[in-house]
């Protein structure tokens, strides 16, 4: 029981230093690059990972970790931000968030697929509905406007459930935070030359709130984020605690209000709110 709890503290930790990410994001994309945002928050926080690594003398992973690291760098250092970041070029972080609603369905399906959990039949049941939700407000209220950046947010949502699930399995042995900085390490002989060849030629254009924005997602996203919420999949199970992530565009939403000055209709906090309440149902029957 001690684990558990501690796994959903964990938890609800990493979920609400995620929330501030595509706030964070929707703020740095418009004086960045997407590319070389995704790029150069990834190599940023391997500078932080690979020094905690080699300071605390932390072992090598086993060859046989490698696939599952390569997975989890797929999913959390290159696909979910690069996909986001393309995704905040047209649609607004408030807008974005909504999807966010997907990702516990979707990181349990992994859980299934990858971490051998089996939950019971009503956690999906509410899991799907929570979804339901989320999809039906995409559908309802913003394909229209921008399918491009709907058709981005679901790929991001994929990547990210599958990265989630396999750092979470290989947490259980390796550890939270250096899943993270072990997949940071592998990623960086891609992310760091793209990072120099997309580089601005001048930053003279680029405004405070963009390198803000620029140092959330690199060491709050990018690194101290994954350090709870790998711990807390790991403890608490990869399906279990992965339903928190239905409380973070609550999050977010209040984030992108109050510090972007975004719009927050009606609909979105309807939806959020019944996402919310689906949680407290897939808790229940998850295991």
């Amino acid at each position: 029981m001690e684990k558990t709890t501690s796994g959903w503290v964990n938890g609800l930790i990493g979920v609400a230093i995620f929330a501030g990410s595509l706030p964070a994001t929707r703020v740095a994309v418009a004086d960045f690059d997407p590319t070389f945002l995704t790029c150069a928050r990834a190599s940023i926080a391997t500078v932080v990972g690979l020094a905690l690594l080699l300071l605390l003398r932390q072992p090598r992973p086993t060859v046989g970790d490698l696939p599952s690291l390569a997975l989890a760098a797929l999913g959390g250092v290159i696909g979910f931000p690069l996909l986001t970041a393309l995704a905040l070029q047209h649609v607004t972080s408030a807008h974005s968030i909504v999807f966010l609603g997907l990702l516990p369905l979707c990181t349990a399906f992994f859980a299934v697929i990858r971490g051998g959990e089996r939950p019971r039949p009503l956690f999906w049941m509410f899991s799907v509905i929570g979804a339901a939700f989320v999809a039906g407000y995409a559908a309802l209220g913003g394909v229209a406007s921008s399918p491009q950046g709907n058709l981005y947010m679901l790929a991001a949502i994929v990547v990210c459930g599958l990265g989630y699930a396999e750092g979470a399995r290989l947490a259980r042995t390796l550890g939270g935070w250096q899943v993270i900085s072990w997949s940071l390490v592998l990623a960086l002989p891609t992310m760091l030359p793209i990072a120099l060849l997309t580089m601005p030629a001048s930053f003279d254009h680029v405004g405070t709130p963009a390198w803000l924005g620029l140092a959330y997602v690199s060491l709050f996203s990018m690194l101290l984020g994954f350090v709870f919420w790998y711990r807390g999949l790991a403890q608490g199970g990869i399906a279990t605690v992965g339903q928190l992530q239905l409380l973070q565009p609550f999050m977010g939403l209040g984030l992108a209000a109050l510090l972007l000055h975004e719009q927050v209709s009606w609909t979105m906090l309807l939806v959020t709110l019944a996402a919310v309440v689906c949680v407290a149902g897939a808790k229940k029957y998850a295991r």
